[in-house]
C-alpha cells in the first residue's frame, strides 16, 4: 500500500464528539461558553475559555483527564491501527489544536501512527495556562479564498 495516504479529521471522526465543547462542558464552563460564543471567532473563543478555566484553579492535568474521557467509536482505533499496519501514511488535518489532539492520540496509543497532524496550534505557557491560537492570523491576511472558506482554514498545500 505504498504511496497512500489516510487523511481522518479529529471531531466525530477519530474521537465521537466535538473535542472543545467535550471540554468546556466537562470542566462545568458550558454557561460562559454560550455567552461568550456569539462575541469572538471560534479560536479567539477557546483560548478565552482555557484562561477562564485556569483563573479557577482549573490545571493542565485537569484537561487531561477530561480529554481522556473524550467518547471514541468502537471501530476507530481499529480502523486506524489497520490501516498503519498495511503501510498507509496516516495524517490529521482538523480545526482542533494541537495539544488536544495529541493528548487524545498518546491516550489512545497511536500517536506515533500519524506523521501530520495539520491543526490549530496550541501550547501551554509560563503559567501552566493553555494557549490555543488560530492556524491562520485572519484578522492581519487573508489567505485568498474567503468567499468559499471558513476564516481559519488549514491553508496548507499538500505536496
Amino acid at each position: 500500500m505504498a504511496g497512500i495516504v489516510v487523511i481522518f479529521d479529529f471531531d466525530k471522526t477519530i474521537i465521537d464528539c466535538d473535542r472543545d465543547n467535550w471540554v468546556v462542558d466537562e470542566l462545568g464552563f458550558t454557561r460562559l461558553f454560550n455567552w461568550l460564543l456569539p462575541t469572538m471567532p471560534w479560536n479567539f473563543l477557546m483560548d478565552k475559555m482555557m484562561e477562564e478555566v485556569h483563573a479557577e484553579g482549573k490545571t493542565i492535568g485537569d484537561i487531561v483527564e477530561v480529554l481522556k474521557r473524550t467518547p471514541i467509536h468502537p471501530r476507530i482505533v481499529p480502523a486506524v491501527k489497520s490501516a498503519y499496519a498495511l503501510g498507509c501514511e496516516l495524517r490529521v488535518v482538523s480545526d482542533a489544536n494541537v495539544f488536544f489532539i495529541e493528548t487524545i492520540l498518546e491516550h489512545l496509543g497511536m500517536r506515533e501512527y500519524f506523521s501530520e497532524i495539520n491543526t490549530n496550534p496550541s501550547f501551554v505557557d509560563h503559567e501552566e495556562k493553555l494557549r490555543i491560537f488560530p492556524h491562520h492570523d485572519f484578522t492581519h491576511s487573508s489567505h485568498g479564498c474567503s468567499s468559499l472558506c471558513p476564516p481559519n482554514i488549514k491553508g496548507k498545500k499538500w505536496d
